[in-house]
């Protein structure tokens, strides 16, 4: 049988690969140029409607099936690209240069090595074959997809004096190569020694190869390489990725300055720095650089800083600012209603700012609902303590015609156990299980929280067992799982055995929930162990860990300590400030509590849900019931906080043991009244 050999000679790659060093790639001509009759071509096209037209194929202009060609290209349909190159060949019509580039882009993107090589094998059959261009094309195609023994083939009959090569290699490195691999430090390192002067393009490449790598200091190094390369100040590309890669490698500090230095800046550069903070919980500073974005520059925000900043709002229960966020979408963006992932945002904002009916009114206006807008209203129902919405939702969305995906089936789960419906937490299991969602990581840990709180710690240890890579994250779930289950020991035990084994680095959530379950545990010695490894891995910036850290030394009965790591903590917000003063009184340092209240208050943070909580168990202590009335018509006046049922009842509680009974009634009927309105109580104290 014929065949047609690409070559993958590896001798000249700049870099090491792991792959064996020759590994030919053999294409069967007898499959990949089989004949086909027109009836048989033109049924198949029918079939995937790639042309709308009612005009038979042959018929139309070549030149307008190569702009079908590259319209697929860009849709990301392959198949449908592969089979009009199927006909083309069949009638002898050659296929141009823009039209494979189209297609090899779009492989390099979907990262589809099997119909790269088939569009390669087309490529050769057209002539093609020397395109320098091309060739460049496909030395980036088979780095994004891996294969660095061809890409490595192809990279050694370009000129090794030539940029555009280098580069191409260089991407994809980074699209293709594994995570903080060494494979794109390498081919840079190769093309200076080679003698070729790397570009702007060149410098972006290695900068996000480095970005979240444990190894700060190659950063570094590489930011000392651009400013003695003259880059830097100027280049607001570079200052960019730079800015991304000390995020992503909690240098936040290091990520300001590069921002301070940049003399031009644009709207990418300042979305940069609201989205490192918003992904590392700065939900505040986020705003307020959204605030200096449009204020300093005039830049206003695009639907990919909405989509940012909108979350943010949500997490300090902002509905003003995120109603005006969603009022400029509605009036500015001429595509709004077109863009799913805004909705989305809208929606998760909403929901976290207690408003459900606006974010229901969202949801119902979207023209096109995917499974993404479906799950904020289910983790919305959740958070908002409506879990029997979140069961009928996820009903409703397959009503709809959308299958329930990783996401959605990750944000159901918890709901089986707060209802105690085992039954159909395992038949939800069953469903992840049928449509191949196992082993994923995050509905591993879904199942395993909520066995866990089924009290089937058995069925949790063994979905942590059938786990094959492991990750902080199911390591975390574990630990939780035996803590909630009564057997700290066990779950001590399963941390230090995590610790030991030394493959797993602490996040800001793993260290957070591992803080808190300490706490719980009154295990002030592992808390403290857990600080310091939070110390070294530069993690107390974080919001949640830094209030984490203040709520567990308080539970530890270390007053002192908590108020000393608060008192560290540079950016704070409602989560650590609501922390410190619960830490003042779990034990029993009321006086303490409501005047760190004060100074909240005092210093423009807007307290939470939670701090109403905090407040009230602080008041629940003998001579403080004015205050207590005082605090919960602040909170639900000035802040416009929605009090729960629950804490109503504490609140008439403190009233009647004081005495005060007719002001207790009074709470008593307006707990009653059906309204989802905040700002309600207002009208008790008159």
């Amino acid at each position: 049988m014929e065949t047609t050999a690409i070559p993958s000679t590896s001798s000249r790659l700049p870099f090491k690969s792991q792959e064996p060093a020759y590994l030919p790639i053999f294409f069967p001509k007898s499959l990949l140029l089989h004949c086909r009759s027109k009836s048989l071509i033109r049924s198949s096209l029918e079939s995937t409607r790639s042309f709308p037209s009612s005009l038979p194929i042959h018929d139309k202009n070549p030149h307008a099936i190569c702009r079908d060609i590259q319209r697929l290209a860009r849709q990301g349909k392959l198949k449908e690209a592969l089979t009009l190159l199927d006909y083309f060949e069949q009638r002898g019509v050659p296929v141009n240069a823009t039209t494979f580039s189209h297609l090899l882009s779009a492989c390099a993107r979907l990262k589809a090595l099997s119909e790269g090589r088939q569009i390669h094998v087309h490529l050769r059959i057209n002539g093609h074959d020397r395109n320098s261009f091309l060739l460049t094309k496909l030395v980036q195609m088979y780095a994004s997809c891996g294969a660095t023994d061809e890409a490595g083939g192809l990279f050694s009959e370009l000129s090794p004096d030539h940029l555009l090569p280098w580069n191409a290699l260089l991407r994809g490195t980074v699209v293709g190569g594994r995570r903080w691999s060494h494979a794109t430090l390498s081919a840079f390192s190769e093309m200076r020694r080679a003698g070729v002067v790397p570009n702007e393009y060149s410098f972006s490449c290695l900068v996000k190869s480095l970005a979240g790598s444990p190894s700060p200091l190659m950063g570094m190094n590489a930011h000392a390489l651009l400013i003695k390369s003259g880059h830097l100040p100027s280049s607001t590309l570079l200052a960019t990725s730079l800015i991304d890669m000390y995020f992503k490698s909690r240098k936040i500090r290091m990520a300001m300055k590069v921002f301070d230095e940049t003399p031009h800046r644009d709207i990418v550069l300042w979305g940069a720095v609201i989205a490192g903070f918003a992904h590392h919980g700065l939900n505040r500073e986020a705003l307020d650089y959204l605030r200096f974005m449009a204020a300093d520059d005039g830049i206003a925000p695009n639907s990919v800083i909405l989509a940012t900043v909108l979350p943010a709002a949500g997490e300090l229960g902002d509905g003003k600012l995120g109603r005006e966020l969603h009022g400029y979408a509605v009036k500015y963006l001429a595509e709004f209603q077109r863009w799913p992932f805004i909705h989305s945002a809208l929606i998760d904002m909403y929901c976290k700012s207690g408003d459900l009916g606006s974010a229901r009114r969202v949801f119902n206006g979207c023209d096109q609902r995917t499974a993404v807008s479906w799950t904020a209203l289910m983790a919305g129902y959740v958070s908002n303590g409506r879990p029997d919405q979140a069961l009928r939702a996820i009903v409703w969305m397959q009503r709809d015609g959308l299958k329930a995906d990783v996401v959605a089936v990750a944000a159901v789960l918890p709901v089986c156990a707060e209802l105690g419906a085992l039954k159909l937490g395992k038949q939800i299991h069953g469903y992840s299980l049928r449509q191949g969602f196992l082993p994923n990581v995050s509905i591993s840990t879904s199942l395993m929280t909520m066995y866990a709180g089924l009290g089937k710690l058995n069925y949790s240890a063994r979905v942590f067992s059938l786990i094959e890579r492991k990750n902080i994250i199911s390591w975390t779930a574990m630990i939780d799982s035996l803590g909630k289950n009564g057997d700290p020991a066990a779950a001590i035990a399963c941390f230090r055995s995590m610790v030991s084994a030394g493959l797993h680095r602490l996040d800001y959530v793993s260290a957070s929930r591992i803080l808190r379950l300490c706490g719980e545990l009154v295990a002030a010695r592992l808390g403290k162990e857990v600080h310091a490894r939070v110390l070294r891995l530069g993690l107390c910036g974080a919001a949640l860990v830094a209030a984490e850290l203040v709520a567990m030394y308080g539970r530890c009965g270390m007053v002192d300590q908590a108020k000393a790591v608060f008192d560290r903590v540079d950016s704070r917000g409602s989560l650590t400030w609501t922390a410190v003063i619960g830490a003042h009184a779990v034990n029993g340092l009321a006086r303490e509590a409501l005047a760190l209240f004060g100074e909240m208050v005092a210093a423009g943070f807007k307290p939470s849900r939670f701090t109403i909580d905090e407040v009230l168990s602080v008041c629940e202590g003998p001579g403080l019931v004015n205050e207590a009335v005082e605090a919960f018509d602040l909170l639900t006046s000035r802040f416009k906080l929605m009090a729960s049922d629950e804490q109503f009842d504490r609140l008439v509680g403190i009233l009647k043991r004081a005495g005060r009974v007719d002001e207790a009634r009074r709470f008593s009927r307006l707990r009653s009244v059906p309204t989802g309105r905040p700002g309600q109580s207002q009208l008790l104290v008159s």
